[in-house]
């Protein structure tokens, strides 16, 4: 994916081994030919918690504002924040069906950091050609593992 050079590109992941279970987050950032990853995983999660955590972690990593392409492979993280969050935040974070948002308290986190950046959101096939989300996945994958390694070393 070729992008303008002054905008920062962050591919997110998330993983869980069980849903609930042990999960993982991935991101790899690329800007100015330069590419930075980070991940790390939590002992109990869920699949969509390590997706937003993912892409909190991406934008939280970035040191001034940014105009961000932010890629995931999570329907639920990009429909979450181009179409349903400003809705869910008009009716005191509830859905159109009047239930509690899930995973509120991450969505809250992940408005606030992208209102810092100019963000936009993309979404990419899961496990497909592209080789970003084919690392994020992997780091989110790993993270998850090493967590549970170290569940079972105490």
């Amino acid at each position: 994916m070729v992008l303008e050079e002054e905008r920062v590109l962050i591919y997110t992941d998330g993983s869980c081994l069980g849903n609930p279970g042990v999960g993982g987050w991935g991101v790899r950032m690329m800007w100015r030919g330069e590419q930075k990853e980070l991940s790390g995983g939590e002992v109990e999660t869920t699949n969509q918690r390590m997706e937003l955590l993912a892409a909190i972690e991406g934008l939280r990593a970035l040191k001034r504002r940014s105009r961000v392409t932010l890629v995931t492979d999570s329907e639920y993280v990009r429909r979450g924040m181009e179409e349903w969050i400003e809705g869910w935040e008009a009716r005191g974070w509830r859905t159109s069906s009047k239930k509690r948002v899930k995973n509120r308290d991450l969505w809250e986190v992940l408005l606030e950091l992208s209102r810092c950046h100019e963000v936009e959101w993309r979404w990419v096939k899961a496990h497909d050609e592209d080789e970003h989300n084919l690392a994020v996945d992997e780091l989110a994958r790993g993270a998850a593992l090493s967590e549970r390694a170290m569940m079972r070393t105490f």
